[in-house]
């Protein structure tokens, strides 16, 4: 099998590059770390790699907001790049900060005339968490997520907190299944946990952040295009887990 090729996209105060790479490497793939200084000299570096990834962190300190800077260098250097890079039928990973990124660059969740349809803002509790949680997929076209249908990871986030700009473009975005991953129980009747838009939030500290419909990640209308705020690159090694 050929081994599929992964660039790892860092910025300024990422942190989280080396797990997301060491990940990537115990999965079978071979990954080069390319400074965004660097993707902007050689755009068409891409064309030599089939998946791009945007590891977790504190993107330039988030100091106008989590991932809202890099979104920015995202939309204004690279959109038409990472397009064509999706459109190839190549696949796009953000993690927590990366999550951030891509959902605010509008590459999870095409924004309309108003301007962007969901955001990532502060967790609900008002602080940073860093916990265990278990997720429940379903992954419907989504091939990052195929044959899983639940993870343990822990999540490391301040601005978790997914939230729409309206009820009806939560239920349109449920509706297209865009909504892959979610907070859910630990218990062996997890699946009962996931919650539909119309069904009651779970509690902290099964939902840490309060995000709406209690999602946790979310694909594009083409699956190909992940972004999940939890760091499933931290459970990698049987010692990683408590």
């Amino acid at each position: 099998m050929v081994q599929p090729r992964v660039l790892i996209l860092r910025a300024p105060g990422t942190n989280c590059d080396g797990e997301l790479a060491f990940a990537f490497e115990k999965a079978g793939a071979t990954v080069e770390r390319v400074h965004i200084q660097a993707l902007r000299g050689n755009p068409g570096l891409l064309h030599d790699f089939q998946i791009l990834a945007i590891p977790g962190g504190f993107t330039y300190g988030d100091d106008a907001g989590a991932g809202k800077i890099l979104a920015n260098q995202l939309s204004n250097f690279f959109a038409d790049a990472i397009r064509e890079f999706r459109d190839q039928e190549k696949l796009i990973l953000g993690v927590c900060n990366g999550f951030q990124a891509l959902l605010k660059a509008g590459l999870l969740i095409q924004p309309d005339d108003e301007g962007p349809l969901a955001t990532l803002t502060g967790n609900a509790g008002g602080r940073f968490e860093n916990r265990w949680i278990t997720l429940a997929a379903t992954p419907g076209h989504c091939p990052w997520l195929r044959g899983i249908d639940r993870m343990e990871v822990p999540t490391a986030h301040g601005e978790g907190n997914f939230r729409c700009r309206a009820d009806w473009i939560f239920d349109g975005l449920e509706t297209t299944g865009q909504f892959v991953l979610r907070y859910a129980g630990s218990d062996v009747g997890f699946q009962s946990k996931i919650q539909s838009p119309k069904s009651k939030m779970l509690p902290f500290p099964l939902n840490p952040n309060g995000s709406q419909g209690n999602v946790a990640g979310v694909c594009d209308p083409t699956g190909r295009v992940l972004g999940l705020m939890p760091h499933p690159e931290r459970n990698v090694l049987p010692t990683q887990h408590p």
